[in-house]
Formats: C-alpha cells, sequence, structure tokens
C-alpha cells in the first residue's frame, strides 16, 4: 500500500493531499496566491495527523516541478527535500503542466483524437506551455512562446485543441480557429498528481535529492536595487 505526500505549489494555488493506493485520503487547497511559505507546513502537518501517519511512515513525497513561480518553486522543492532527506524516502518529480493537463482530463469528457495545451502565464503575452495527446503522451515540448494570431495555426489545421491552465485566459483574443476551445477552472492541484505519482513510485521512478534543482525553464528576473548600484559604483571609484 503506497502512501504518498503531493506537493503543489508552482502557481498562485498551494495544493496538498495525502493518498493512498491511488486515493485521496485528506487534502489542503488555497488560491489566494502569494503565502505558500505560510501554509505548506500547515497543511502537511494537519494532513499527516487527519491520516494519522507521521513523516517517515510515507512511501515518497511527489513534487510538482515547474515552470512557474520561482518563489512558489523553490518553497515546495526545499519543504519535500527537507522532508524526504529527513525521513529517509524518495522524492517523485512532476512536470507541472503535465499535472494542469492531468486535472483537465480528471473534469471534462474530452474527444480521444483531441489535444491538450495546458498553458503557465509568464509576463505580457508570453506563456510556458507544453502539448500532449489525451494519453499525456507529449506532442510538442514544454518551451516558452509569445501568444500571437499565428500561434498553434498549423497544428490547428488538423487537429483540435484544447487550452487550459492560468495561461490560457488572456490567449482567447489571438487563438479564434475553430479548433481552438478553452477550458475553465483547470489548476496544477495535488489530486491531480495522485496517478502520474503513482505510475512513478511502481516503476521506482525516483529524482536524485543531492542534485534535483525545479524546472524553471527561465532564469529569475532578479534586480539590483538602485542604491545597490551606488554603493557598488562608490566601492569600484575608491579601488581605483
Amino acid at each position: 500500500m503506497s502512501k504518498i505526500l503531493h506537493i503543489e505549489t508552482s502557481t498562485t494555488v498551494c495544493s496538498v493531499c495525502i493518498s493512498e493506493n491511488e486515493i485521496c485520503k485528506h487534502s489542503r487547497e488555497n488560491f489566494t496566491g502569494n503565502n505558500h511559505s505560510e501554509l505548506i507546513g500547515v497543511f502537511v502537518r494537519d494532513l499527516l495527523q487527519e491520516s494519522n501517519l507521521k513523516p517517515q511512515d510515507l512511501d515518497a513525497v511527489s513534487l510538482s516541478i515547474g515552470p512557474g513561480s520561482y518563489t512558489g518553486l523553490r518553497i515546495g522543492t526545499s519543504f519535500a527535500k527537507g522532508l524526504c532527506y529527513g525521513s529517509e524516502i524518495p522524492l517523485i518529480t512532476i512536470p507541472t503542466l503535465k499535472i494542469i493537463a492531468q486535472n483537465a482530463l480528471e473534469k471534462y469528457n474530452l474527444e480521444e483524437d483531441a489535444l491538450l495545451c495546458p498553458m503557465i502565464d509568464a509576463r505580457r503575452m508570453e506563456v510556458y506551455r507544453c502539448i500532449y495527446d489525451t494519453r499525456l503522451n507529449e506532442v510538442s515540448a514544454t518551451e516558452p512562446e509569445i501568444i500571437d494570431e499565428n500561434s498553434f495555426a498549423e497544428i490547428l489545421k488538423d487537429r483540435k485543441i484544447y487550452f487550459c491552465g492560468n495561461g490560457a485566459e488572456k490567449c482567447k483574443q489571438f487563438i479564434t480557429h475553430k479548433n481552438a476551445a478553452f477550458l475553465s477552472d483547470v489548476y496544477p492541484l495535488a489530486t491531480s498528481m495522485i496517478k502520474l505519482a503513482n505510475e512513478a513510485y511502481n516503476n521506482k521512478d525516483f529524482a536524485d535529492l543531492a542534485y534535483f534543482e525545479p524546472f524553471y525553464l527561465k532564469a529569475a528576473n532578479v534586480t539590483v536595487p538602485k542604491n545597490q548600484l551606488g554603493v557598488r559604483n562608490f566601492a569600484s571609484k575608491r579601488e581605483q
């Protein structure tokens, strides 16, 4: 009987659940965003208590690995790795876009030959996206894309694509082909990690705890405060 803790913090949603043999036993979700660091420890503590489990009783931890929010991914990764190290249990890693696609399949009855394009909102008209078939085989690799009226035009000629995730809404004005459809209320949730994580667990597909890093896709947008620049410039002049 596999007991797995699932953690998802890649977007504004903070989501955690515990499953036993692909059945969700207890879950917590928060959609308000920007408070993952405050919530994740409380969520996990409460779920373990409700399940009458200690961390070392778990068989694995599964983690959503991105792409997504740099801060959110760091919070989830740090917590999951710490728990795995301390309890000596394996870590399972699952792409965030695949979790979104799985959530769509759980909520909607889609045509077998349709395609799914989960999207995570980046800046302006950019999204992180991937394309899957309804068996979650990857048709087009994960990449950042700036959306315009020509986006996905070639694929849409022959196949219906369902767009979903928090990046899809802003694309409606550009992607207007008759084969394009948009699914609402689709999120990367811990409960949608259960099936994927159990497949990985049964195949013993575990991450290397020492070297694993989240899949950021793009470097974080880090800027140097102006006052710091002034200090550096002053210091360099004194050195001269």
